[in-house]
């Protein structure tokens, strides 16, 4: 049995359609603008045509989620991360802690992809300790919220219409959430280039220097860090997805390649080695796959904790960075070029493995829960 035919039959046609899609439009299209480093807006319209920027909010199974994680993972891994931290983080934060005044602006034009936001936690001195170390601030100026301070790492930053603000009250030292429009006097977002991954990604670093927003911007549910506690876990769950599937993607580029290739008379499948690699790849991306759909009947019971979402994130993407690394080496010299797709997977590997977590934060999360003992600080 496929994983797929776990779908009911509405679900299971609608993956099969969007999983064309992706593999006939985007997967081969992204390369260039991967190599350019450069923001491919035509398919993102053409992602929204298919619903997925509302996959959070239009009723689809936990399972039918992670699967268009993995197929979109399976195209592009800068598109996933785009497309999972828009429905996981944005459209999901605004729709557990926002107003109804808010969702009503925003959440339309976000389930088309024709309005994008950003979702800006991290910050240049403060990752793995955001929790209790975050600086940036705010303080209540009349009727305005005055926010400073600067943030890194942030996806979609110089594209979106807004960002989402994780900002201290200097009042009671609260870590709360505010929707920043990205037009305001400022604002200002860098593109970060030069990266090794997920290069169609536009991660930024932002700047703060006293932006005035309304008080009506301030997400009426996000009175606290805990409140994030929950999209973040979910957050790392969906990195688990889109582990899976950049192993899938490796398996693709290295199976076609060792059929078409050849050397001393014959095609490199023919050969023991080639095949005990491509084995381990599709046993690592099997393997992955089955703990995300266990994984997902968790979190569709509404029992999936933090920790089980960090051994996930830590497993999948541990195994994904070997996956790929076999990849590459069964392409030889070829592997290391982005034209060959497989170095281009090799590269936006290494992001899985560190951001929503790096892998080591999320083994000492785990850690945590089965020791009962902090090695945090």
């Amino acid at each position: 049995m496929y994983i797929a035919d776990l779908l009911p039959a509405s679900e299971r046609k609608r993956y099969l359609r969007i999983r064309k899609f992706l593999q006939a439009r985007v997967r081969a299209s992204s390369i260039p603008y991967w190599n350019r480093e450069e923001f491919p807006f035509g398919l993102l319209a053409e992602m929204g045509t298919y619903g997925l920027g509302a996959l959070h909010v239009d009723g689809s199974s936990t399972l039918f989620k992670g699967m268009m994680y993995v197929e979109l993972a399976r195209a592009d891994v800068s598109l996933s991360a785009l497309a999972g931290i828009h429905n996981e983080l944005i459209v999901g934060t605004l729709t557990a802690l926002g107003s109804e005044e808010q969702k009503l602006r925003w959440l339309p034009g976000l389930k088309t992809f024709t309005r994008l936001g950003a979702f800006a936690l991290t910050e240049p001195e403060h990752g793995s300790d955001i929790s209790g170390g975050l600086e940036t601030s705010a303080r209540l100026d009349g009727g305005t919220w005055v926010l400073s301070g600067a943030k890194r790492w942030i996806g979609a930053a110089t594209i979106a219409d807004f960002a989402l603000v994780w900002a201290r009250d200097v009042e009671d030292r609260q870590v709360k959430a505010f929707i920043v429009e990205t037009d305001r006097p400022g604002y200002a977002a860098t593109k970060i280039s030069n990266k090794i991954g997920l290069r169609i990604m536009q991660n930024a670093d932002i700047t703060l220097d006293s932006v005035r927003i309304p008080a009506g911007n301030l997400l009426p549910g996000a009175t606290g860090f805990s409140a994030a506690n929950g999209l973040l876990r979910d957050s790392r769950a969906w990195v688990g997805w889109q582990a899976a599937g950049i192993q899938l993607a490796a398996f693709d580029a290295a199976r076609a390649y060792s059929l078409a290739r050849r050397q001393f008379g014959r095609e490199l499948a023919r050969f023991q080695l080639v095949q005990q690699q491509l084995a381990d790849m599709l046993g690592n991306a099997t393997a992955s796959l089955s703990l995300m759909v266990q994984l997902a009947r968790i979190r569709e019971e509404g029992k999936l904790e933090m920790a089980q979402a960090a051994m996930a994130k830590a497993t999948t993407t541990r195994l994904a960075r070997a996956t790929v690394a076999m990849g590459r080496s069964l392409l030889g010299g070829n592997g290391i070029s982005a034209d060959y797709e497989m170095g281009k997977l090799f590269g936006d590997a290494e992001i899985l493995y560190t951001y929503e977590g790096s892998y080591e934060i999320n083994s000492l999360i785990v850690g945590r829960a089965v020791t009962g003992k902090s090695a945090f600080l």
